[in-house]
């Protein structure tokens, strides 16, 4: 079934009595390599500030759901914020919503907007804009589970993919993962990723895929790691860099990181020899 990502927040737009305007803003998560931006469903509505409230959102997700003729598995929304709103009007419609920074797909769509759409508005607020954050600090990483780690540990690599060598991804034997499109890459364009090789994979894997996993980026305080961040606010510590030769891995990891515009992957294997993944998921930054 389909995953979708929603936003209910003010945007930079005035209605005729100057108070802000709100938008409910709905998109498919992609879960082919291969999909087209056109092919993603997407919902907009505005809404004035009066009718900010669960009940508005819960009709919106229902028009949302009889225009695209499903209705999705799960709601993911970024804005933590809005936490109480969202997750009663998608009770109310039965749907479970998960907070979450994986919302890539609705974040470049709400980037867009607010280069080429708000501004084009009649009455576009240019100040509000300039104010607009949905950054949020998140929390001292911490280690991973014993249960889900080997008794001697996780042996851990930083590789890299060209971006051509995902286009058979939905053909690899993989438990538990997701990938998203790769339109705006070119196939040369190396993708950077984390393998990490543990006797307990597969619960490491099935662990790691009820997390909402966001990104991997590097932390060098108070000791240099690989910090994995989920939810909206989470952060696990997933390979540390004890010397120099490996923090130089860490960073080499962060500078394909920009390359690759925020592109990069976490995948779980039982060794080193294996050619099947427990886990796969591309991520961005």
């Amino acid at each position: 079934m389909a995953i979708w990502e929603l936003d209910f927040y003010s945007r930079p737009l005035l209605d005729d009595n100057q108070k802000k305007l709100w938008e409910v803003l709905i998109c498919e998560t992609p879960t082919r390599i291969k999909q087209a931006p056109e092919e993603v469903f997407r919902y907009s509505e505005y809404c004035t500030n009066t009718e900010v409230n669960s009940i508005t959102l819960s009709k919106a997700i229902k028009k949302a759901i009889a225009e695209s003729g499903q209705s999705p598995s799960k709601i993911r929304f970024f804005r933590r914020q809005m936490n109480n709103m969202i997750l009663k009007g998608c009770e109310d419609t039965g749907i479970p919503a998960a907070p979450s920074r994986r919302a890539y797909t609705l974040m470049q769509w709400i980037e867009q907007r607010e280069k080429e759409v708000y501004p084009e508005h009649p009455n576009y607020d240019e100040t509000v804009a300039k104010s607009t954050s949905v950054k949020y600090p998140a929390l001292n990483p911490i280690a991973l589970p014993d249960a889900v780690r080997g008794d001697k540990g996780d042996k851990w690599a930083i590789v890299s993919l060209e971006a051509a060598a995902f286009e058979d991804f939905d053909e690899w034997d993989i438990d538990f993962g997701e990938p998203f499109p790769l339109n705006n890459l070119s196939p040369d364009t190396k993708i950077p990723g984390l393998l990490i090789f543990s006797p307990r994979s597969i619960p490491l894997a099935g662990w790691m895929s009820g997390l909402e996993l966001g990104f991997l980026h590097l932390v060098e305080q108070p000791r240099p790691s690989l910090v994995l961040e989920t939810g909206v606010s989470d952060s696990w510590i997933v390979a540390d860099f004890p010397n120099s030769q490996t923090l130089k891995e860490a960073k080499n990891f962060e500078e394909a990181k920009q390359k690759s515009h925020g592109v990069h992957f976490l995948a779980v294997q039982g060794s080193e020899n294996e050619e099947r993944f427990a886990g796969f998921w591309m991520m961005k930054e």
